[in-house]
């Protein structure tokens, strides 16, 4: 009878799109599984624990999962973090320095992983509903390795989009991203995931 009523839920929440009514973690669930690709804008809100101004950025974000990421701020100061699937690039061109980590270590505990990582959440996380709050559902992912460097990650979801991203880091730093013109499953330029450092720069790690 379980196998019944789980294959049952599963057929139904194939067929029908995600409802207001859903909760955070199945949207979370349901918003990974129908998600191959995405791109979206990004503005970053980064707030110190003690109550220095503000740090703002914005920013655009490319996904193709499992594993490979763009994540590219563009103002105030660029800064550029691209996953082949292989190993993590973080650019930042202020310091001309490269950083470079294998993927596994850089996602698999991080708030990376929530979005570009593989479904098995529960592996890495432990998922919790975080009620509703600013007109979007919440959920709230603990990382399970202590290593990680976050304390928690929220995850804000309107229907079926996710709208908006709450960590906090193990300095007591909060970091607020929301995301606007979102699309899923665009077609995305394979050489959007790759990254050559340029001459000259400083590569540490490889």
């Amino acid at each position: 009878m379980k196998f019944a009523r789980k294959t049952l839920l599963t057929v139904a929440t194939a067929i029908f799109p995600l409802c207001a009514e859903a909760g955070a973690i199945d949207q979370l669930h349901q918003f990974l599984q129908s998600t191959r690709t995405l791109k979206a804008d990004f503005a970053q809100l980064v707030v110190a624990k003690g109550g220095r101004k503000p740090q703002q950025s914005s920013g655009v974000v490319a996904i193709s999962r499992p594993g490979k990421l763009r994540w590219e701020i563009r103002k105030p100061s660029p800064q550029l973090i691209v996953g082949d699937g292989e190993k993590i690039w973080i650019y930042d061109t202020e310091l001309q320095q490269v950083t470079v980590r294998p993927v596994g270590k850089a996602i698999g505990g991080s708030p990376a992983a929530l979005l570009a990582g593989k479904n098995d959440l529960e592996k890495n996380f432990t998922l919790a509903e975080a009620g509703s709050a600013e007109g979007l559902n919440w959920v709230e992912a603990t990382p399970k390795s202590g290593d990680s460097g976050f304390e928690k990650v929220r995850l804000g979801f309107a229907a079926a989009d996710l709208k908006a991203m709450e960590l906090h880091d193990s300095f007591g730093q909060t970091t607020l991203i929301t995301f606007s013109a979102l699309e899923r499953n665009p077609a995305l330029p394979a050489n959007a995931f790759k990254f050559t450092p340029p001459a000259g720069v400083d590569v540490i790690g490889e």
